[in-house]
């Protein structure tokens, strides 16, 4: 599904913690932290009109094997770039609790978790991608200052879509979470029920997964293309997976070791050196 929204839909989604500290207004008094607001504000309002931002997503229903997230639709398996699975990587720095994403998914014949019946909203996993119109970042040239405040702006605008994308899906596509009541402030500190990982941060760090994600949803149909390194261009694009276990967290994978390299390459169907590459800050 594709939706797209005025820059006034998602602007109040804005986590403007972010963009101070892209401003390197962290700590800066509150009357100066006010008045690049103010002027982003009336950037907003010309933008106006003018962009939009876009959305694209999928739910699949899902279950995990080993250290892989097994993509199902109707019970027929998706075939998707590296076959029907997502795969995952696994902590394994001394001192952490070896997590990896597919722990949050039950496995194909669990019946319980741990004492309970799986709920069957626990077997589905969203993916998706948000952007912002091109426009945004090659538009305003001519002008140094008002490129820089429109680009930043873009950076907040497509992580704003991604929040109120993923409240539409837990509430509605998805309804797992019908009932929340949450207001936008409780929303921006991730105070909803499971966890929205995206590609390139911690848990999910090899960008290469873009290739993947974009087989099975479709980037283009949102204006984003891939670089030969996985990064999704307009740059101001996010792109991930939304996971419903009410006990998910955000990890970081740390460093993994020639073994995990190996079989993540392999799981993954690229050349070892090739993924080498694109875990590098990894090993």
């Amino acid at each position: 599904m594709t939706l797209s929204y005025d820059i006034a839909d998602v602007a109040p989604y804005i986590n403007w913690v972010y963009f101070d500290h892209a401003w390197g207004m962290s700590g800066k008094p509150d009357v100066e932290r006010q008045a690049l607001h103010d002027e982003a504000a009336a950037c907003l309002h010309r933008l106006e009109g003018r962009y939009m931002t876009h959305a694209v997503f999928q739910l699949f229903d899902c279950h995990s094997d080993g250290d892989d997230i097994v993509l199902s639709m109707g019970g027929a398996e998706v075939r998707g770039c590296g076959g029907t699975r997502i795969p995952c990587l696994r902590q394994q720095q001394q001192g952490s609790e070896y997590l990896c994403l597919a722990d949050f998914i039950p496995t194909e014949n669990v019946i319980s978790y741990p004492r309970t019946p799986v709920p069957s909203y626990l077997r589905k996993i969203g993916i998706f991608a948000t952007t912002v119109d091109m426009g945004l970042e090659c538009d305003f040239d001519a002008d140094p200052y008002e490129k820089m405040m429109v680009q930043l702006l873009a950076d907040r605008l497509a992580e704003a879509t991604a929040e109120r994308l993923h409240e539409q899906v837990r509430k509605t596509y998805w309804g797992y979470a019908a009932d929340e009541q949450l207001d936008i402030a409780s929303m921006l500190i991730e105070r909803w029920q499971g966890i929205r990982p995206a590609v390139g941060y911690p848990s999910l760090p090899d960008t290469s997964l873009n290739f993947l994600i974009d087989q099975l949803i479709g980037l283009q149909q949102i204006g984003i293309r891939l670089t030969e390194s996985g990064a999704m261009k307009p740059h101001a694009s996010v792109s991930g997976l939304m996971m419903a276990h009410p006990d998910a967290r955000y990890f970081s994978i740390g460093k993994i070791g020639e073994d995990q390299l190996h079989s993540y390459a392999e799981r993954r169907g690229v050349p070892i050196e090739l993924m080498r590459k694109f875990l590098g800050a990894n090993l």
